[in-house]
């Protein structure tokens, strides 16, 4: 491991920032036959008249148990969006500090960085959708805090190579953040398993996806216990509702089900796969370790109409860098998969 200094990185306000303590952090050993009279509740119980655990304990043990991260290196966000924008706040000074992202890829990058007031330097993927390094590097500046990597990438849906992205961080002297929405569909290992490795290091990931949880917003940020810490300091004190928790620690329990749908989605996307490559219009089926598809046609707007008048309702990334003509394809369910392939056979 490196030497990586964290705290040189941190801005100086949220270093002397005095963490707001909630009174479920004053007070948290409870138990069932205790009365709480400190955080001014309703006391008429209806199942959600308490705060929820600020901490969210009984949700990230069984994260723990299931990712084999202790829970010190864990923050849960509503919604990966939150974690993303808990980092902006905590590292880029606004109006002066500067990020890097890699076209085409998530917007939200992009958006959280317009609304923290922090220049975005772009490099665009090569012609395979993998990142430029010595490019990456050569626009570096002292003002730049931290590089976005989405892998499985979205919405070219590749995973970016190990050596690549070992490279960047070894070598990139701010945050690495690296995406992993999509990697358990991937063949990939999560760069969890190198968490001790590097220092500058923080791996995101979901419960939308795999987990089929996008309606309750919970993502998911993995680090250091340094880093973990001083995200902390500015993290607002109930972000994760009582209802949130309760339903995440269910589809958590029951990982056996998540397991085998995530199954049944990869046996759909190579079946997808192999049916689109039939289709006359279409070009190029890109490698996917998503739960979806990048495909090339021969004009995705008027293809992206024609499907919404067939009710169907894909994404049209023809104006993302390096995606002329590309329509975004998810895996559904087989007969969803099946509709689709028949409308595009009548187009």
């Amino acid at each position: 491991m490196r030497k990586f200094n964290i705290n040189s990185l941190v801005r100086e306000n949220i270093k002397t920032l005095k963490p707001y303590s909630s009174a479920r952090d004053e007070y948290d050993k409870w138990s069932s036959d205790m009365v709480f009279l400190d955080a001014n509740e309703n006391p008429f119980e209806n199942g959600v008249n308490r705060y929820p655990d600020p901490q969210q304990i009984v949700v990230k043990t069984k994260l723990s148990e299931i990712k084999n991260i202790p829970i010190e290196n864990m923050l849960l966000g509503n919604g990966s969006d939150e974690v993303l924008d808990l980092i902006f706040r905590v590292f880029c000074e606004p109006n002066k500090d500067n990020i890097i992202t890699l076209p085409p890829t998530y917007g939200m990058y992009e958006v959280l960085a317009q609304t923290n007031a922090i220049e975005v330097q772009k490099i665009q993927l090569d012609q395979s959708f993998q990142p430029k390094v010595q490019n990456i590097l050569d626009i570096v500046n002292p003002f730049t805090k931290l590089l976005f990597l989405c892998s499985p990438n979205n919405p070219t849906a590749n995973s970016f190579e190990s050596k690549i992205v070992e490279q960047l961080l070894h070598n990139f002297n701010g945050i690495v953040v690296i995406d992993e929405a999509y990697i358990d569909f991937s063949n990939t290992e999560s760069w969890l398993s190198r968490l001790d490795e590097f220092p500058n290091l923080i791996v995101i990931q979901t419960l939308s996806k795999a987990y089929g949880m996008a309606g309750i917003r919970l993502g998911v940020c993995y680090a250091s216990v340094e880093i973990i810490s001083v995200l902390n300091r500015i993290k607002p004190p109930y972000n994760i509702n009582e209802l949130t928790q309760r339903k995440a620690l269910e589809r958590l329990s029951d990982y056996k089900l998540v397991f085998a749908e995530i199954q049944k989605i990869l046996e759909q996307r190579k079946w997808l796969r192999t049916e689109l490559e039939m289709i006359a219009f279409v070009d190029t089926i890109y490698p996917s370790d998503a739960n979806f598809l990048l495909v090339k046609v021969d004009n995705a707007t008027m293809r992206y109409n024609q499907l919404i008048e067939k009710g169907i309702v894909v994404r049209n990334r023809t104006n993302e860098p390096g995606c002329t003509n590309c329509l975004r394809f998810s895996v559904g369910t087989q007969m969803e998969n099946i509709k689709l392939i028949k409308e595009l056979n009548t187009l």
